[in-house]
C-alpha cells in the first residue's frame, strides 16, 4: 500500500501512484492518472447529495485528498476504517495509533485531527447556544463527539449557571483504560470556584458499553450528598461509549 512519510509538496503525504500511470514515453501526452477522475466524481456526489449519501470510507477519502495530492487514497481510507471501525473513530484516534497505519504521515494526521477538533468545537458551540436542559440532544452529541471514542477513561464536568446555560466544560480527570479517580470534594470545590449552580457529570467507558457500574452509581450519589448542602444540583451523570450512552437519572439510579 502506501509508505510512511511527509510529501515533498507543501508538507503533504505522497503515496505511490498506480503503476500503470507512470511517465509517458517522449513525444506522447501523459495520460491523466485514473484517480483524478474518481476524485472529481466523489466531490460532485458530495456537493449534490451531502455527506449522508457517502459511506464512511468515501467521506474519509475526501479528507485525505487534501493531504495526498498524487495518489489513489481509497485503499488507505479503507485500511483506516478497517483498523479503527468508523469515520468518527478515525478522526478521534490518537496520533500515535494513526501513524501505525502504513501510509499515514504527519500531513494526514494533521488533517484527521483537524476534522476531529472541528466536530468537537461545533458540538460544544451548540451546547453553549441555549439552556442545556432544553437542548439535551446537543449535550449528548457533544459528549459523544468529545469522549465516545477516546481510548482512556475521562471524567468531565459541565458547569451550569442558574439559567442552565454552560459556564465551563472541563475534563477533571484522566485515567487508565478502565479507571479514572474521582474525588467528590474536588468536584464541588471546582463548581464553587466557577460559581456554578448545577453540574452534569460525564465520563466514558472505553470498552464501548455505557452500562453504569456499581462504583459509578455510588460515586455519583456521594457527589450529590456533598453538593446539595452547598446549593449545587447534580442534574445527571452521563456515561458514553461507542455503543451509545446511559443517563443515571434516566435509569432512575439517582
Amino acid at each position: 500500500m502506501a509508505r510512511n512519510g511527509t510529501g515533498r509538496s507543501g508538507g503533504r503525504d505522497d503515496l505511490p501512484a498506480d503503476p500503470d500511470s507512470g511517465a509517458a514515453p517522449a513525444g506522447f501526452a501523459e495520460a491523466e492518472p485514473h484517480f483524478l477522475g474518481h476524485r472529481e466524481r466523489l466531490r460532485e456526489r458530495f456537493r449534490k447529495a451531502g455527506g449522508e449519501a457517502l459511506p464512511d470510507y468515501e467521506l474519509l477519502e475526501l479528507v485525505l485528498f487534501r493531504a495526498v495530492v498524487r495518489a489513489d487514497v481509497k485503499p488507505l481510507a479503507k485500511a483506516l476504517i478497517d483498523r479503527f471501525g468508523s469515520f468518527a473513530e478515525v478522526v478521534t484516534a490518537p496520533p500515535g495509533r494513526l501513524r501505525e497505519v502504513k501510509g499515514v504521515g504527519e500531513a494526514i494526521v494533521t488533517e484527521l485531527k483537524l476534522i476531529g477538533a472541528a466536530v468537537e468545537r461545533v458540538t460544544r458551540g451548540q451546547v453553549r447556544a441555549r439552556p442545556v436542559l432544553s437542548s439535551w440532544s446537543a449535550v449528548i452529541a457533544h459528549c459523544r463527539a468529545s469522549m465516545a471514542f477516546v481510548e482512556q477513561e475521562q471524567f468531565r464536568i459541565l458547569f451550569l449557571d442558574k439559567r442552565n446555560q454552560l459556564i465551563l466544560d472541563e475534563v477533571q480527570q484522566r485515567g487508565t483504560v478502565d479507571h479514572t479517580p474521582v474525588y467528590p470534594r474536588e468536584v464541588v470545590k471546582r463548581a464553587l470556584e466557577v460559581a456554578a449552580s448545577a453540574v452534569i457529570l460525564v465520563h466514558n467507558h472505553p470498552s464501548g458499553d455505557p452500562t453504569p457500574s456499581t462504583a459509578d452509581i455510588q460515586m455519583t450519589k456521594t457527589i450529590i450528598d456533598v453538593a446539595k448542602p452547598l446549593g449545587i444540583e447534580v442534574h445527571d451523570h452521563i456515561i458514553v461509549g461507542k455503543d451509545g450512552h446511559a443517563s443515571l437519572r434516566g435509569l432512575r439510579l439517582i
